[in-house]
């Protein structure tokens, strides 16, 4: 039975910790919201964030950072974009075991870095590796079938880290290229708010198909551009992922959409919520990492621009439909 560490209990934190602790580990889950802990300590449930699913003996909750992490074969970060440096900071003065996995999802804002740069540069040259895909926190704590993409630089390391997770309902498929993982995980996001709005306004499955898959060729492009796979684009972390949350009203930024079509503002929903969305932090990044790259991405920058209140819902929906005509695959 191994030891493991999950910094974050959100609902995908706690999801995953249920996974690792199913399968036998010994699971601590520790997060800076000391509220939240004690919860988690009396209820032995995240009732905020997973109601439903009880905690199992071998799953424990950590006010202390050092605690949780101490003894650990492997820590799993699973806390929002704009938290990663901080976290990875605090990991520094905890005696962090120094393999490293995060099921985070964005750029960082401040710096347009993806998380393996982040956790490089504040961590140093450890074994990391990053867990993506298509898997709603609800249907993996509910032990509905599932599979994800586990990727990591070190392909051995990949592997031996793939069968801490792995089981018969939460299928593991290991890969090498962490920048192809990390950019679909990220640009879908995006991608799913825009659903939400053409579904919101009612244009029907042909606009929403059609959506996805040029939004898919834009992740294509900007993923050629930074050295990503284009298998892995068009695997369970790229396309996958793009699928699920384009389609099912259980993503968090797909709702954004909704809520942008029925004229709320990206804050009110997100007030409404009281969790991360990360498809609204990634929007601003990727659009400047699109134009530094010189990378053609109007979906992604329409987003952006009605986040960012540059222009009506409308106006973008109008300037995206009146685009000259073109070759499909460019």
């Amino acid at each position: 039975m191994a030891i493991t560490a999950v910094l974050g209990a959100g609902s995908w934190g706690t999801a995953l910790a249920l996974q690792l602790s199913r399968n036998g580990h010994s699971t601590r889950v520790w997060d800076c919201d000391t509220e939240l802990i004690d919860t988690l300590q009396t209820e032995r449930c995240n009732l905020r964030y997973l109601p439903g699913y009880s905690f199992p003996d071998s799953l424990s909750a950590h006010h202390e950072l050092p605690a949780a992490v101490g003894e650990a074969d492997f820590v799993l970060i699973a806390v929002p974009s704009y938290a990663m440096r901080t976290v990875c900071e605090q990991l520094v003065q905890a005696h962090f075991p120094a393999r490293v996995v995060w099921a985070t999802k964005g750029f960082e804002k401040q710096s347009d870095m993806m998380m393996h740069e982040v956790v490089l540069q504040v961590l140093g040259d450890i074994q990391t590796a990053a867990l993506s895909g298509p898997s709603f926190a609800k249907e993996v704590a509910g032990k509905l079938p599932a599979a994800v993409t586990l990727a990591s630089t070190d392909l051995v390391y990949a592997k031996e880290l793939a069968v801490y997770f792995h089981s018969n309902n939460f299928r593991v498929y290991t890969s090498d290229d962490i920048i192809g993982v990390e950019l679909g995980g990220t640009i879908k996001n995006v991608l799913a708010i825009a659903a939400g709005i053409t579904d919101g306004l009612g244009f029907g499955a042909n606009a929403r198909a059609a959506l996805i898959t040029r939004g898919l060729a834009e992740m294509m492009r900007l993923g050629e551009s930074l050295d990503a796979n284009r298998t892995t684009l068009m695997g369970l972390a790229g396309v996958g992922d793009l699928i699920l949350t384009c389609t099912d009203d259980q993503s968090r930024n797909r709702r954004l959409g909704l809520a942008l079509a029925q004229g709320k503002t990206a804050q009110q929903y997100m007030n409404e919520l009281g969790q991360a969305v990360e498809g609204f932090h990634a929007a601003q990044v990727v659009h400047r990492v699109a134009r530094k790259s010189q990378v053609d991405m109007p979906i992604c920058t329409q987003v952006w621009h009605v986040l960012n209140g540059d222009i009506e819902l409308e106006t973008a929906v109008s300037e995206l439909l009146s685009r000259d005509m073109k070759v499909e695959l460019k």
